[in-house]
């Protein structure tokens, strides 16, 4: 297979934080058997942590 044949990676899912976090300040992600927190900061930052 040549570079030209080769399919270029597609774009990755595009998700607002608003849609994630739905008005609250902290969202739990399953990942397997580990569990994530996305929260959004004061100085509206996020944070994703174990």
């Amino acid at each position: 297979m040549t570079d030209e044949t080769k399919t270029p990676p597609a774009e990755p899912r595009v998700l607002s934080s608003e849609d994630l976090l739905r008005g609250a300040r902290e969202v739990a992600i399953q990942h397997g058997a580990e569990t994530y927190r996305l929260r959004l900061t004061n100085n509206d930052k996020l944070i994703l942590t174990k």
